[in-house]
């Protein structure tokens, strides 16, 4: 169906003649959304007939996981929503880990799935599942659309949901008949609040009494340190931050989610604190006031909750109030955007701040010294030259050899802890994306195909072990067909590593933890990608370098690292014990 303008006889407005699905893309259009990704069933059919007229970027994905994976991707990384699409049933069904995944890091992600036509439903109807009732817990919100002329007014609630407060995906369920259907939407009903296409949509500042009551705290310490997570990259408060932790002279650690707030290489950066850190725990146990922001204080940000003590005054700023106290005691909560109360923070402690940088200064020039100290004492691994690979040194040329606006993706499980332990971005923002939220294997390589559709003139390249790749192996072919340029190094350890170093650490045997030996660079040329198989250390950086020459198709980087399962992880987990007779892991 061809939209088609005409006037309401009995008002004058003017409208146009539309199916449901139709009216979906007038909104999307509206919205300037990116690249879509999605796996289309004759539910949604007038949705992709209208894309195709009126040439929006779609692409066909092979498993809608993926799919999902690679907006959430796109959305961490542009700082818009991301918009993807299933059909009916297992099309459905299948979005689930990825919703949850963005659903727990706040990413925010407009998903329209296809459901039965509701003359028909509860009658056998192919496919027909209870897809709501499993979807609805892994969403911020399910919208269903029951009358066809409501489809604008709730798509435009869809995109403000998912990007207003701790932003997050929402499931649009369009059944069959209201895709299908054909009536007038007035013109006038055809829009949507540009401030819903990015993220945060509106922010939200702390009470004034909360941020004197923060600010005194901040200002009788010494030793203050800021403990950064997630939240940081959904507000885009870095400049903020910055400003704020030289102002005042306060240190800036973060969780794997909050890699990025500052960056790296900054003399105020203590890196990476909880299950792993370089110096920032040491950090922690000498700190007399900490403050903590965008950070949900999870079990590995808090080495299983055992991080923090109970006598250092502990600020924690958040946009969910119920994230307050939820795993750490809290004495001063600060409800609102990081952005706004960091700005909040400075301000009342602005007077105080020559003073506090002059107290603190001995305190600050301890930061790079102990830093340089660590990178001493990691030397034997960031420049190792074992063969098999040692995950340190291949971590160490992705340092040598990534340009500052480059984007690593770290896929679940030990490429996430590697990555955000030993690399390093080179400014501020999102340039490292971990999937924490959900941790789920598989997000590697949809993400560097999101992630490379949001920065398509900058190198980007994801980790993920073999085991991650085997997930999703078939969506090289969607890269190459996206034209995605990405690179893909994937870690051959011919393992499931992360659980084998687990069975290692607690048992000393293995159990359904190994991978037949494969040539991940051979697979990949069968793909019509670049494919470079990496034996030798020496070899890491020629290829990294072959690597993100090639702009015209992905390239796949095998490397071969260690079969030590005592070698796979960076450091010994908070979780695991030597199991003795009687004893049993906790």
């Amino acid at each position: 169906m061809s939209a088609v303008t005409a006037r309401t006889p009995s008002t004058g407005t003017q409208s146009l003649t539309l199916t449901g699905g139709e009216a979906i893309v007038e909104i999307l259009e509206r919205a300037g959304v990116g690249p879509m990704f999605g796996m289309g069933g004759f539910q949604l059919l007038p949705f992709y007939e209208a894309v195709r007229r009126k040439g929006l970027t779609h692409h066909l994905i092979n498993d809608e996981r993926c799919g999902c994976f690679a907006t959430d991707a796109w959305a961490r990384v542009s700082g818009r929503p991301g918009v993807c699409d299933a059909t009916l049933g297992p099309g459905a069904t299948n979005l689930a880990t990825a919703l949850v995944e963005s659903l727990n890091a706040g990413v925010p992600q407009v998903v329209f799935v296809g459901d039965t036509h509701r003359d028909h439903s509860w009658k056998n109807m192919t496919q027909e599942v209870r897809q709501l009732d499993i979807l609805r817990p892994a969403v911020k919100e399910v919208i269903r659309i029951e009358r066809t002329h409501r489809v604008p007014e709730l798509v435009r609630r869809a995109f403000a949901v998912a990007t207003c407060g701790r932003p997050g995906p929402v499931v649009v369920d369009v059944p069959e008949d209201v895709a299908h259907d054909v009536m007038d939407f007035p013109l006038d009903d055809l829009w949507i609040d540009p401030s819903t296409t990015r993220y945060p949509a509106y922010r939200s500042r702390p009470a004034a009494s909360d941020v004197e009551r923060a600010a005194a705290h901040i200002a009788r310490s010494k030793r203050p340190l800021l403990l950064v997570g997630g939240g940081i990259h959904l507000s885009r408060a870095y400049d903020s931050l910055m400003a704020f932790a030289e102002e005042q002279g306060i240190p800036v650690a973060h969780t794997l989610s909050g890699k990025g707030a500052i960056a790296c290489t900054h003399r105020l950066s203590a890196g990476l604190f909880g299950r792993y850190s370089r110096i920032a725990n040491d950090l922690i146990e000498t700190s007399d006031c900490l403050i903590v922001v965008g950070c949900k204080l999870g079990e590995i940000a808090t080495k299983r909750f055992q991080l923090f003590g109970t006598n250092v005054p502990l600020i924690h700023l958040d946009v969910l109030p119920e994230e307050i106290g939820r795993t750490t005691r809290t004495d001063c909560a600060l409800i609102g955007d990081a952005k706004c109360g960091l700005e909040d923070l400075a301000d009342a402690l602005h007077e105080q701040s020559a003073k506090a940088r002059s107290a603190r200064s001995d305190y600050v020039a301890e930061v790079p010294v102990r830093m340089d100290k660590w990178r001493k004492g990691a030397a034997d691994r960031l420049h190792s030259t074992e063969v098999p690979i040692n995950m340190g040194r291949m971590l160490n040329e992705l340092n040598n050899e990534m340009p500052p606006e480059s984007v690593l993706v770290a896929d679940g499980g030990f490429a996430a802890h590697w990555g955000g332990l030993l690399y390093d971005t080179k400014v501020a923002g999102r340039h490292f994306l971990a999937d924490r939220g959900f941790a789920s294997i598989g997000y590697g390589l949809p993400g560097a195909m999101g992630a490379q559709l949001a920065v398509p003139d900058q190198p980007v390249v994801a980790i993920t072990g073999d085991g991650g790749f085997n997930m999703v192996i078939g969506e090289l072919e969607t890269a190459r067909r996206a034209g995605t340029p990405f690179t893909l190094m994937i870690v051959n350890n011919a393992a499931s590593g992360y659980i084998k170093a687990l069975q290692h650490a607690m048992y000393d045997g293995y159990q359904s933890a190994d991978l037949i030996e494969m040539d991940y660079a051979a697979i990949a040329r069968d793909f019509g990608c670049h494919g470079i198989r990496v034996e030798d250390p020496e070899q890491l950086a020629p290829a990294i370098r072959a690597a993100n020459d090639e702009r015209s198709r992905p390239s796949v980087i095998d490397v071969v690292v260690t079969r030590d399962p005592a070698k796979m992880l960076p450091g010994v987990d908070s979780r695991t014990l030597k199991v003795t007779k009687g004893d049993r892991p906790v």
